[in-house]
């Protein structure tokens, strides 16, 4: 397969029999899997070339610097065993990628540096030169580099370059199939995937008992697990068992799905300490003609186990849609990986921040946030129910519903009831992510990272509440990693009723006459069970136990919360006092409260206007606008931001609302910095004396924050300003400092000082700059900032 000098290297393409010219080393694995050089490969798993000598760039939180080792390609990964990695364990478990593997579905382009020059490497592309270094970009903003020896045989290094860019995931339909299947397609996968146990830790919200257990939970009283839609004949995105009122009957019920866009009736997700119900909904088809009972009907439904208040939060107004989400995206992927097609990385200039700016995408995540604030200062008032209403109620009201209730509930921040949080909202609620991930690239229409943006949303929180988190953002980084490899169960079905279909046990479930099962195309016969796909919650199959501790940190325990009295805290005053209406419903858009003339406030995916025509004179109808400021804007104000970060002894049930400031908001530095820049942050080793520009910059920031330190320790008739001191432009003052929390400006902090909510000052270029395991020159610089 090598023609030409060892200067002018022509690699031509490989044919179909790769196997046949693989050195004498290669082999298939069989049985529970069998050590192959080091490597511990997954039953049926093939290896098809290995590179010895290559070191491979770490990143920051592996410890930086270089790693020695072999290097393997197989037709599902491309593995690193490193050199004094222990000997792998026959009798082990499998593990479908280790700390130092990368899936070939994650890989988006390959390119080589070589003498003076870098080239993407494609299945039909040469090479007339020998690569020095090979870089793996990955569709989650990872940049993986290896650096080959020059004992390394020229042989090997071109022999594992053009098998990556051969068999890594090509972009077309029945790849994701063929993906899995190398995986997990052998007789001992499957069997070992059967037999796995779930994690009985966390809520799957699968069955009736499920849910019941999240009303004992909750406390949620008045409300049953509906099992109208176990066949999923009422809505084909709507889980099996849905929370519906204990007064609904199911035929009563029954009549109310065809109102809804797709059948999504209002349903039950959570109930505040307080009392207050969260409920989703889709949009109401206004062109349907509606009985008295059927109003009745919904009416019950809407208001649950309260009777006085109702609030319809609209989504569809305010935040972004799908595609302005992928949008941004993609412009975010551009400015942090630089021009991938050329495999150059472009260096921060005075310009990046303006251009971070211009993608939009610090901007979506403020705007989930405020509206999630919002409604969860509206389930804080208590004694309402407040349902969420999208045209489709499978994209954004995930997002505002996971995040109020992360806000509002310390269940919802550790490691199971974040899991559990995700598995009930997004999972088994219909949330579209086969769609919306286009492994298939089938439709870019449809392709929209909204998941990613609630991840994003979820990390701001915890940057500014660090101490109110179990979890870390370790386990948000898992997680985003994991939503970009097509092997798990939870990202490869748009709903519950796909993912029953695909499942192992399809012939347990129920196919009605003529139902959803699809006759196999071409008139062939039943086609080969896919193979079980596992949860992405099955950490071990990723991770190791020693990168898994580092999922959770230790959190006070939280108190039970107070008891309650007819739905409300018996001891806050705002909490009894209504003056609204009983029965009445208002409509909450754009920050503002409106009372319809119309009795169902809900709008239309197609106009957008108020539902017209139909019973203009009801007997539940709102009352004028004039008593809405003295009610409800009362209540939201009582939650508002004037109220200050919470104190040590605050009710742990108050929502963690975020401060939403520009200089508030930082970049996810660990996900979307850990790319391109930090291809070229560190040098080459033997070329270690040149530093990089970005470590200059970091060094400077670093000495003009020490000499800030020496002039707040300076006496005071020093005539210093301290307000000017304690606010920089790369290092805003952080929005914690409140007058009436801020220390002293001349206390000198411990060496190790902890970490305190609201205290870490942010900035645009670095993050958040208190997180120590960014590494030696972020460390010094999260000192600093600390002074």
């Amino acid at each position: 397969m090598l023609t030409g000098s060892k200067s002018t290297f022509k690699v031509r393409q490989m044919g179909p029999d790769i196997k046949e010219r693989m050195l004498n080393h290669q082999s298939v694995a069989t049985a529970r899997g069998r050590d192959v050089f080091g490597l511990r490969c997954l039953p049926g798993e093939c290896v098809l070339q290995r590179a010895v000598m290559v070191r491979k760039k770490l990143t920051a939180r592996e410890g930086r610097g270089w790693l020695s080792g072999t290097l393997f390609c197989t037709h599902f990964r491309v593995a690193f065993v490193p050199q004094d990695a222990p000997k792998p364990d026959d009798n082990a478990d499998p593990v479908l990628l280790g700390d130092h593997d990368i899936a070939l579905a994650s890989i988006e382009k390959v390119a080589v540096v070589g003498p003076n020059r870098t080239k993407v490497v494609s299945p039909n592309s040469s090479l007339k030169f020998t690569p020095e270094e090979l870089v793996l970009y990955c569709r989650d903003l990872r940049v993986v580099c290896f650096l080959f020896d020059r004992l390394t045989p020229d042989a090997q290094v071109i022999e594992i370059t053009h098998s990556i860019a051969k068999t890594y995931q090509p972009l077309k339909a029945g790849s994701v199939l063929a993906f899995q299947n190398a995986a997990l397609g052998s007789v001992e996968m499957k069997q070992f995937l059967s037999n796995r146990r779930r994690d009985t830790h966390m809520n799957w919200h699968e069955s009736a008992a499920d849910w019941e257990r999240e009303l004992e939970r909750c406390g949620a009283t008045g409300w049953r697990v509906s099992s109208l839609n176990e066949r999923f004949e009422m809505s084909t995105s709507l889980p099996r068992f849905i929370v519906v009122p204990q007064k609904v009957l199911d035929t009563e019920l029954k009549k109310s799905f065809a109102h809804f866009n797709d059948g999504r009736i209002p349903r039950w997700c959570w109930r505040h300490p307080r009392g207050s119900d969260l409920l989703r909904m889709s949009s109401f088809h206004n062109n349907i003609y509606h009985e008295k009972d059927d109003v009745r009907n919904l009416e019950l439904i809407l208001f649950g186990c309260h009777s006085s208040l109702c609030v319809v939060v609209e989504l569809g107004e305010e935040l972004p849609s799908p595609a302005d989400i992928q949008l941004a995206h993609g412009r975010l992927r551009q400015l942090c990986l630089g021009d991938i097609s050329s495999a150059s990385v472009s260096v921060p200039d005075d310009k990046w921040l303006s251009t971070l700016e211009a993608t939009h995408w610090l901007d979506y995540t403020r705007c989930c946030l405020k509206k999630a604030s919002e409604v969860a200062c509206l389930l804080r008032s208590g004694h309402m129910t407040v349902a969420l209403q999208e045209c489709e109620d499978r994209d954004l009201s995930c997002v505002v519903s996971s995040l109020a209730q992360v806000m509002c509930d310390p269940h919802c921040r550790s490691r199971a009831g974040f899991q559990s949080l995700v598995q009930k909202e997004w999972v088994t609620a219909g949330h579209r992510f086969y769609s919306r991930a286009n492994f298939h690239r089938l439709n870019d229409k449809d392709e929209a990272p909204v998941f990613l943006l609630f991840l994003d949303c979820v990390w701001q929180l915890w940057s500014q509440y660090p101490s109110r988190f179990q979890l870390t953002d370790d386990f948000l980084l898992a997680l985003h990693d994991s939503a970009h490899l097509p092997l798990f169960s939870s990202f490869l079905a748009n709903s519950q009723r796909e993912r029953c279909r695909r499942s192992q046990n399809q012939g347990q479930c129920y196919t009605p006459v003529n139902g959803w099962r699809e006759p196999p195309p071409d008139g062939s016969a039943e086609p080969a069970a896919d193979p079980p796909l596992p949860p992405v919650w099955d950490w071990l199959l990723q991770y190791s136990e020693q990168r898994q501790a580092a999922f959770t940190q230790p959190v006070p325990r939280t108190p039970a919360p107070p008891p309650l009295l007819n739905g409300n805290l018996n001891t806050h005053p705002d909490a009894r006092r209504s003056d609204a209406t009983p029965g009445s419903v208002f409509l909450f858009s754009r920050g503002v409260f409106s009372c319809p003339a119309n009795l169902l406030p809900w709008r239309g995916g197609g106009g957008g206007a108020s539902i017209s025509g139909v019973y203009r004179k009801s007997h539940r109808r709102a009352p004028s606008s004039e008593s809405v400021p003295g009610g409800l804007e009362r209540l939201l104000k009582a939650c508002s931001l004037a109220e200050g970060p919470p104190g040590p002894e605050a009710d742990p049930y108050r929502p963690l609302l975020p401060l939403l400031m520009g200089p508030c908001l930082g970049l996810w530095r660990e996900c979307y910095h850990r790319g391109a820049l930090h291809a070229q942050a560190f040098s080459h080793p033997l070329s270690a004396n040149h530093r990089h520009p970005l470590e200059l910059l970091a060094g400077e920031v670093r000495h003009l924050q020490e000499r800030l330190a020496q002039a707040r320790s300076a006496p005071a008739d020093a005539n210093l300003n301290h307000n000017a001191n304690n606010g920089t432009f790369l290092f805003p003052k952080s929005h914690g400092a409140v007058a009436a929390h801020k220390a002293p400006s001349t206390a000198v902090p411990a060496a190790n000082p902890p970490p305190k909510d609201n205290a870490n000052k942010h900035t645009f270029l670095f993050g958040h700059a208190s997180d120590a395991r960014t590494g030696p020159v972020d460390s010094k610089v999260a000192k600093s900032n600390a002074s």
